[in-house]
Formats: C-alpha cells, sequence, structure tokens
C-alpha cells in the first residue's frame, strides 16, 4: 500500500487541522466506500481515478458534492429550500473545509424544445441587449433603415450631390390610395402650387388627367425644383419644410436627369411606407416572449403537419389492402367514401398506390375542393342511403380532428403521421418579423445565430461601431466575447446558438455546462465534474484541460472524475480508487501527486502512467475481404457532404474525428437506421442518403447504446439480461414449492402473489416531505425483502430468492455454477468488466457505461450467427485503462465468431487496436462532414490533414 497522506489526528492540534487548504474527509461510507480516510488540497485540480465501480462517483458525487450541496441548502429558508433539490445525507462520519459544492453531470441539458445553445449559455440575453441598444432597424418591405432626419440633415443631404445637378423636392401626400382626387386637386391649387407628380408622371395641376376610381394611386405633391449650389440653403430648408408638411412627415428629393430618389422622414419610420416600430427593447428579440416570437410557430422555430409521407404508410398496397391506415376495406364507413371517390373519378380501389395519377392521389389526400360527389353509404341495417358533398380530403379530416379531439389517446395517436418542417413564416428562424429586419453591421439576430461559433466570435471580436454606439455596446460585447471564448476553448466552435439544447450529445452538454460556469466567474466553489473529456477528440483536450485550470484558478477547488491520461498527468493530485470494484474496491489505494502515482506498485492507474502496463497494438490485423463490404453511398444529413462511406464486414471498425465532425450523423442517425429498417424490419427514418450496398452479409443489426436500461427501479440487471426467469425456475422446481403449488410467477416482485404487498414488492416505501427531498424508507413488513414470508420460505442450495438478488454478479457465478443457462449469462457479465454489481441493484443506479456493458453482455450470451452488425457510441465512457483492455477482450470475441464492429471511438487505446479507421472531418460542423482519411491504422497514421492520424503516429511509434 503506498502512502496516503493525511494528519494523524491526536497528534494535530484542533486549530492546525481545520487549516483552510484542506479538505478532510473522515469514516466515509457512502455506497461501497470502506471507511475512507482522506485529506484533499482546496483550490487545486484534483482528478479522483480507478476502475469502473471502484467508489470514484460515490467519493465525488455522493460524499463530496452531496455533503456541499446539503450544507448549502440547509443554511437557506425552508422556503427557499423548496425549490431546490436536497441531497441524501451521505453516510460519513466528518467532513471538513467544505465550500458550497456545484455539479457539473453528464445528463443532457433539458427537453424543452424552447432551449437553445445561446439561452443555456445566456449569451442570447446579452445579445438581446445588444440589439435593442445599437441595432438598426429596417422596414421589411423595402429594405431602407428607419431613421429620423431634421430638416438640416436633408439640406446636407441634397447638397452633397454633384453642382448643377436638377433636383425636384416633393411631398409624398397619397400612397396607394384609390378615389379620384378631385377635390384634393382643387386645394392644391387654391394653395398655390403648380404641379403634380401622379404615378410617377409629371402634370401641371389644370392639365391632370381624370384619375380610375378603382385603382391605387400615388400622389406626390411638387415643392421645388433647384439647381444644386452652395447658396441655396435657405431656399432648399423652406422647401422641405413645406414638403414634410404636406407629405405627411416626409420628403421626397427626385434627380431630375437619373431619376433616382432620395427619401426622408422626420419621424422615426420608413420614409416610403411610414413603417415604424415602438422603441427597441431586449424583449423583442426573445422568442420566448409574445412580443418577440413568430406569431406562426409561436417562437418554436418549426410546426407540426401531416406528412402525406407518414399518412401513407404502403405505397405499394392498394387503397382497399391497406396503403392508409384506417381507410381500407376492414373500417367500413372510411372505405365507402373511398369507393365512391373511385367511381365519381374512374379510378381503381385494387391498384396500387404508387400507379395511381397524381391528380387521384391529390383528392384523396387533400380534398375535392368545390367539386361535389355522390355518397354512398350502407347502413347497419342494411339499407343505403345517397349524399352529395364535396370530399373533404384525408389530410384536412386528420387535422380536424386533431384540433377537435379531447383525448391525448387519439392526438398521440395522431402525431404517428406528423412531421415537423421550419415554420412557413419565420423560415425557423423564431422571431417575428419586425426583430428579423434589426441589424447590426449589416447583420439581423437570427443569422448571427445561425453561424459556427468561430464566426459568431470573429464577427463580434472585429465589430466596428461608431460614436455613443460603441460606448453603450463595450460591456456587452465584452460579455459576449468572453463567452463565446469559453465555448470555444471546451472544444465546441462547431456548434452555432440557435442549435436545440436537446440535440446535444451528454458530452456537449457538459461542456456547455463547463462553459456557463467559467463565465459566472464565481470563487470560493467546489466544483465536481463528470468526465469531461467524453466526446472529445484527443486534439481539443488541451483546451478543455487549461479551461479547468482557468476555473481553479479563479479560486474554485475542481474535482474530476476522469480516465483520460493527459488529465491524470496535468492534474495537482490524483485520488486513486480500487483495488477491485464493486465490493472489492471502496478503498483509496494512494492520494498524491501524479509523479508519486506513477511510483506506486500497487496502483493499477500507476502501472498504466509508468509504461509497466499498456494496451498492446495487435502484431497484425485482420486483412480485408474486398468481397465483404458494406457500402453506404451519398449520405448528406446535417453537416455530412455527400460522403460515401465503405466498411469492411468481419472487422472492427473505428469511426473517428474531431467533436461535431459528423460521425454520430453518419452512423447513429444514418447507417444504424437504414440496417435496422432493413434488416430488423423497425420504422426508423434514416438521414438523407442516396443507395446501400452489401446488406446480404448481415442478418441483424444491434445498436449498444448508453440510454438507461430501465426507468424504473423494478428493472435491474436480472430481469433485463433474462436471468431472472431461469433463476425463478429453479426456485419453483425446489419440492417445497411444488408441495405448496407455486409457480414461477409467486417468484416476481412485479405481479401480486409473492411479493410483499405493503411496498408493492418495491421493498421501500417513499414518504414525500414537503420541504425535504422525498425519503425512502425501507418497508416495515418485508424489510426491503420485496417478498412476503412463505415465498422466502423456499430456499434453493440454503438462499432465498432475496439472497439471490442481493449477490453480486460474481458471487452469482459460483453459486449457480451448475446450471448452464444461468452461469452461462453471469460469465459475460463478468467478461465485461461487471462482476461486482448486484442481480437486483436497481437499473437506476447504473451509469451510462455500465448501462451500455449490461447491453453488451446480453449481445454475448445470445447464440451468434456471425452474421450481425453491432454498433457501439464511445463504449470506453467510464472505463479505466484496465476495463478497456477487458472491453477489447470481449469486443474480440465478438469479431472471432466473424461479427462486424463499428466503434465511434476517441480513445487512443481502441482506435490503435482496430483493424480499420474513417477518419471524418477535418474539422466540426461546417468544417468537417467529409472523410479524410479510410484504411489501417498505420495508414491513416500518414495522413496529412487528420489530426486522428496525428495522434496515432505519436502512439504506433512507440511499439
Amino acid at each position: 500500500m503506498c502512502n496516503h497522506h493525511h494528519q494523524n489526528d491526536s497528534k494535530t492540534p484542533r486549530s492546525e487541522a481545520r487549516d483552510n487548504d484542506t479538505i478532510r474527509i473522515r469514516g466515509a461510507r457512502t455506497h461501497n466506500l470502506k471507511n475512507v480516510d482522506l485529506d484533499i488540497p482546496r483550490h487545486k485540480l484534483v482528478v479522483v481515478t480507478g476502475l469502473s465501480g471502484s467508489g470514484k462517483s460515490s467519493l465525488a458525487f455522493d460524499t463530496l458534492y452531496a455533503e456541499g450541496q446539503r450544507r448549502y441548502v440547509e443554511s437557506l429558508s425552508a422556503y427557499a429550500r423548496q425549490f431546490l433539490q436536497m441531497m441524501d445525507k451521505p453516510d460519513v462520519d466528518l467532513i471538513e473545509g467544505l465550500s458550497p459544492a456545484i455539479s457539473i453531470e453528464q445528463k443532457s441539458t433539458s427537453h424543452n424544445p424552447r432551449s437553445t445553445v445561446g439561452t443555456v449559455t445566456e449569451i442570447h440575453d446579452y445579445l438581446r441587449l445588444l440589439y435593442a441598444r445599437v441595432g438598426t432597424p429596417y422596414c421589411p418591405e423595402h429594405n431602407l433603415p428607419l431613421s429620423s432626419q431634421t430638416v438640416s440633415q436633408m439640406v446636407d443631404a441634397v447638397l452633397k450631390l454633384p453642382e448643377d445637378t436638377r433636383v425636384m423636392i416633393l411631398a409624398p401626400a397619397v400612397r396607394e390610395r384609390k378615389g379620384e382626387f378631385v377635390d384634393f386637386f382643387t386645394d392644391l391649387q387654391a394653395q398655390g402650387f403648380a404641379r403634380v407628380r401622379v404615378d410617377g408622371e409629371v402634370y401641371q395641376l389644370d392639365e391632370v388627367p381624370k384619375l380610375e376610381k378603382n385603382i391605387k394611386h400615388n400622389i406626390d405633391v411638387v415643392i421645388d425644383r433647384v439647381k444644386v449650389k452652395a447658396d441655396i440653403k435657405q431656399r432648399l430648408a423652406e422647401s422641405f419644410e413645406t414638403a414634410l408638411r404636406h407629405g405627411n412627415e416626409r420628403a421626397l428629393a427626385m434627380e431630375m436627369d437619373s431619376g433616382e430618389e432620395h427619401w426622408f422622414s422626420a419621424r422615426f419610420a420608413c420614409p416610403v411606407c411610414s413603417y415604424s416600430l415602438p422603441e427597441l427593447e431586449p424583449r423583442l428579440f426573445s422568442f420566448n416572449n409574445p412580443m418577440g416570437s413568430c406569431p406562426t410557430c409561436d417562437g418554436l422555430g418549426n410546426t407540426n403537419f401531416f406528412d402525406p409521407e407518414k399518412v401513407v404508410a404502403h405505397p405499394e398496397l392498394s387503397l382497399a389492402t391497406g396503403a392508409i391506415d384506417g381507410w381500407d376495406k376492414r373500417n367500413q364507413f372510411y372505405f365507402q367514401m373511398i369507393q365512391s371517390l373511385a367511381r365519381h373519378y374512374g379510378f381503381d380501389v385494387q391498384a396500387a398506390w404508387e400507379t395511381l395519377p397524381e391528380k387521384v392521389k391529390k383528392v384523396v389526400l387533400h380534398g375535392s375542393g368545390k367539386e361535389v360527389i355522390d355518397f354512398t353509404y350502407l347502413s347497419e341495417r342494411g339499407t343505403t342511403f345517397n349524399r352529395s358533398h364535396a370530399f373533404e380530403g384525408i389530410i384536412p379530416n386528420l387535422e380536424r380532428r386533431y384540433r377537435e379531439t379531447d383525448s391525448e389517446t387519439v392526438r398521440e395517436k395522431l402525431r404517428e403521421y406528423q412531421n415537423h418542417r421550419a415554420c412557413p413564416s419565420c423560415g425557423g428562424a423564431r422571431l417575428r418579423k419586425e426583430a428579423r429586419y434589426v441589424y447590426v453591421s449589416g447583420e439581423p439576430l437570427h443569422e448571427v445565430s445561425a453561424w459556427p461559433l468561430t464566426k459568431t466570435h470573429q464577427f463580434f471580436e472585429t465589430l466596428d461601431l461608431d460614436g455613443n454606439k460603441k460606448q453603450i455596446a463595450e460591456k456587452i460585447l465584452k460579455e459576449i466575447t468572453e463567452r463565446l471564448g469559453f465555448l470555444i476553448n471546451v472544444g465546441l466552435d462547431y456548434l452555432n446558438l440557435s442549435r436545440s439544447a436537446e440535440t446535444l450529445s451528454g458530452g456537449e452538454a457538459q461542456r456547455i455546462r463547463l462553459a456557463s460556469q467559467i463565465g459566472s466567474g464565481l470563487t470560493g466553489v467546489m466544483y465536481v465534474l463528470d468526465e469531461p473529456s467524453i466526446g472529445l477528440h484527443q486534439r481539443d483536450n488541451d483546451r478543455l484541460l487549461a479551461t479547468l485550470k482557468r476555473l481553479r484558478d479563479l479560486g474554485n477547488s475542481v474535482i474530476v472524475v476522469e480516465h483520460d491520461e493527459d488529465a491524470i498527468r496535468e492534474a495537482d493530485f490524483v485520488v486513486d480508487m480500487g483495488p477491485g470494484a464493486g465490493e472489492h474496491g471502496g478503498n483509496v489505494l494512494i492520494a498524491d501527486t501524479p509523479e508519486n502515482v506513477a511510483k506506486c506498485e500497487n496502483s493499477i492507474t500507476g502501472q498504466y502512467l509508468s509504461g509497466k502496463k499498456s494496451i498492446a497494438v495487435p502484431s497484425e490485423r485482420t486483412p480485408v475481404n474486398p468481397d465483404r463490404m458494406l457500402v453506404l453511398k451519398g449520405a448528406r444529413g446535417n453537416n455530412l457532404k455527400n460522403v460515401t462511406l465503405e466498411l469492411p464486414l468481419g472487422l472492427i471498425t473505428c469511426i473517428t474525428g474531431v467533436s461535431g465532425s459528423g460521425k454520430s450523423t453518419l452512423i447513429n442517425d444514418t447507417l444504424a437506421k437504414i440496417t435496422a429498417r432493413e434488416l430488423n424490419r423497425a420504422q426508423e427514418e434514416p438521414a438523407p442518403y442516396d443507395d446501400i450496398h452489401g446488406l446480404e452479409h448481415l442478418d441483424k443489426v444491434i445498436n449498444v447504446d448508453q440510454s438507461p436500461i430501465g426507468r424504473t427501479p423494478r428493472s435491474n440487471p436480472a430481469t433485463y439480461t433474462g436471468l431472472f426467469t431461469p433463476i425463478r425456475e429453479l426456485f419453483a422446481g425446489v419440492p417445497l414449492s411444488r408441495e405448496r403449488g407455486y409457480n414461477v410467477g409467486r417468484f416476481s416482485f412485479n405481479v401480486k402473489g409473492g411479493r410483499c404487498e405493503a411496498c408493492q414488492g418495491d421493498g421501500v416505501i417513499k414518504v414525500e416531505m414537503h420541504f425535504l427531498p422525498d425519503v425512502y424508507v425501507p418497508c416495515e413488513v418485508c424489510h426491503g425483502k420485496r417478498y412476503n414470508r412463505e415465498t422466502l420460505e423456499i430456499q434453493y442450495k440454503g438462499k432465498n430468492i432475496s439472497q439471490v438478488l442481493d449477490m453480486t454478479v460474481e458471487e452469482a457465478r459460483e453459486f449457480f455454477d451448475a446450471v448452464p443457462t444461468v452461469s452461462r449469462k453471469l460469465q459475460t457479465l463478468m467478461d465485461v468488466g461487471l462482476g461486482y454489481i448486484r442481480l437486483g441493484q436497481s437499473a437506476t443506479t447504473l451509469s451510462g457505461g455500465e448501462a451500455q456493458r449490461v447491453k453488451l453482455a446480453l449481445e454475448l450470451s445470445k447464440r451468434d450467427t456471425g452474421r450481425t452488425l453491432y454498433i457501439l457510441d464511445e463504449p470506453t465512457t467510464g472505463l479505466h485503462f484496465a476495463d478497456i483492455a477487458l472491453l477489447l477482450e470481449v469486443i474480440g470475441r465478438l469479431k472471432g465468431k466473424g461479427n462486424s464492429i463499428v466503434i465511434i471511438e476517441h480513445n487512443l487505446d481502441v482506435i490503435k487496436t482496430a483493424d480499420w479507421i474513417v477518419d471524418l472531418g477535418p474539422e466540426g460542423g461546417d468544417g468537417g462532414g467529409r472523410i479524410i482519411a479510410s484504411g489501417r491504422p498505420e495508414e491513416v497514421a500518414k495522413v496529412k490533414g487528420s489530426y486522428t492520424g496525428k495522434y496515432l503516429k505519436g502512439i504506433l511509434e512507440l511499439f
């Protein structure tokens, strides 16, 4: 055991022990922590590392963060407390030196469609302020800036024209109004005016032709005609004043030779059509405020519509046999309508929908308009009756039912036929017309929000405003450029501010929160982060570490749970947990500087850091079989630039590239969905692509993602992997069970019979406390065992069903050694490194990485045809070096059976062991979306423009 500092309490005077530079933990027993005593330096970057399941999160989140948060919340009033999440009190004797804690976890931010990157980071609020203070509003119709001029400004504008230019000063009196205007002309004559311009032609007042009563006219009064000279200032000023009086506060100077017009307005309005805005204010630029949001889509940027492609679910079938759900033979009422339509328009209800003429399709879907059709209905009594009316159309019918129904179930059902599209009014900008026509330096807010962050940042860095605007905007601009800079520094330069927050990956959401925290500039806080490097390419790692150090230098303690080698080496202090996982973990092996950890023999982390252990590069790569290729052509979802992906089957392929380069779009949104649709008959809608070849080599696809294996405490590893059924069969087969007539259902905690009814098989009872967090107390009747006494009397090999659920996978593997159906599945759970989880552990307590590995184990335990395509998205999340070695072994076994594995990954240890690499890039966002290298790792390492190649080269040279 390597030394791990902590002061001996008895020798240390009390005052010294309470020094302000240390967080002292004594007797921490949360989850699997074994009575841990630990001192951590404050205001430092501390990395907590160790095997998956060794107790890192228990220490960082469930002990330090929970206690820091709880103490802070308890200092607030009872009223304020009800709005905050209260944490359970961790099982620990003493913690000293804590500060208020903020955790930045990996949950994707929000499922609110109104949240965008801009609103989450508060940059949008500053932008609203900027546009309200220094924006220039334009008229949407004439694209002219709304501005008001004084008479002297108008005079100066005319005097700037070349000398001797002939100019006519006009008063725009009538704009786009119908009428003959006889009295108006008489009036003008009486006031002494001589000429008018009617619809662009100039007439003497007594020669004006008779105007058409029902046509809109434009009439300007000619006030004066001058030649531009320096000495006509006074005369121009008087003419403009007269023009403004007669022209509704507007005036017009027209160059007589070229016909060019210069409009002026004394009011803050469009000089042509008098369009004006009340004062600009930040609310006008908020799409979450009725003043600013687009009235058509309420500021969401998209609208739902009934999509003909979803309504006609089976275009290869006929209307009679079910081309459109609910309108076929089985639904008599609606089908009679279709038959009447067929008689009227002369088409065949038995013909495939695809073969029907466009006109017929249009009528069936959108209605017959004004055309009346004779419908014949057969009543239930068998009598026929006729009605004549227009046909509503299937889509209007769905829209009407959607509007009029009060039933949520009907709505849910109808939503299946809907799709999103950009809002027709605002084109996805979310803002109302007035706000879309306010410009700063020639750019409207919604355009600036749609640019990649690097471009937006550059725009505001170089923004040059004049005079007092510069002064007004100075502070706002500083906030905007700083916050954009923080986002770019955590590797999010490819995102844009209008990107909806619900489409962000966990890693992106976490780094956005990290950037916002730096923006808020707090000091004296303890930040606890969970693997911030997830989804980050090696290239962006340095910037992320610099950001974490910046957070530390502001005067905060930064505690990071992390496995990334660079992060461990760059830390000020490393806490290594272990030695094993679950029951075998929960101890601090060493807490010291990274240099000392590397020297420690007992620490697995130390052995990998010092190079004593490493993940080897395979001595030979499996050769590519050119006859077994999967080729996906013309993928162009999101930012993909018409990509053709060639995947050698039967190999391990890594998809690499910087964050935002298009990996998820290509694999998860395109490849996974096409293969799921074609091979698994799933209802998936892939991103747009042209063609795919080579599916004949595969018979199913399995996407092993990180979504939870169950959302309720009732689902657990035993139920998910199907272990629980054979275990219950064993218990039902015990002689005593047979004697009592207990069947398999008796041993389920989800149905009545064997479970404890007091807690309905949950083992705990939820007590709602109003000012405190809900408390879960063990059930008094079964004491958390979930079953009633009679069920627990049944024992198999000396253990009852509750004790079996309480075993770890490792214990159960020995216990059920003689039962192959059970032991095979347990063995695969151990193979993926989950020997430490309990069979009955609630699925809600598993991390994303653990859930993913439970799914992997389930796949491994299935009988295998060797023709499966496995897709894994960052399977190394939450894995220590030693766990990665295990994972690679498991993936190797899948490959050994002839299966194909596609992995999206940033971890170089995985990338270097792959048979084939496809590298996307070169940058993220618009700068990405192309395949820049593909081939064996050794080949990719030589490609010049590939960031992955660059880092790979450094690693491969070591071997």
